[in-house]
């Protein structure tokens, strides 16, 4: 395949949607992290009525470099920094692996503490 995605037998596109699901999978199973929040109220609305893999996750993609901006909700306890450190590593890594694309940024962007274990 070269570089443009181009190959003997057509062109590869790849949708914004399936680097979110790939993103949304790597967050949820990092270390710490609780789930992932909707990033403004329309987003938590349309939610509500469809359920969406891609919750919490808006990709920019300008042909060159992607950029991942992931708001997420942080089990209560646990050091906030290194936790979403860790968690935006292995969400460049994996969609690094998947998409042989050089990931720019990976913002992330705390929306609430979760105690999941009450004592």
């Amino acid at each position: 395949m070269n570089e443009d995605g181009t190959n003997p037998l057509g062109t590869i596109y790849v949708s914004h949607r399936a680097i979110a699901t790939i993103a949304c999978q790597a967050a949820l199973s990092s270390y710490g992290i609780v789930g992932l929040a909707a990033k403004n109220f329309a987003e938590g609305l349309a939610h509500a009525l469809v359920k969406d893999p891609s919750l919490g996750v808006d990709i920019q993609y300008d042909g060159q470099k992607i950029v991942i901006n992931l708001y997420v909700i942080v089990e209560y306890g646990t050091r906030i920094q290194t936790v979403t450190a860790s968690m935006a590593e292995t969400v460049r890594y994996q969609v690094e692996k998947a998409m042989s694309t050089p990931v720019d940024k990976v913002n992330v962007h705390v929306r609430g503490l979760r105690i999941s274990n009450v004592d």
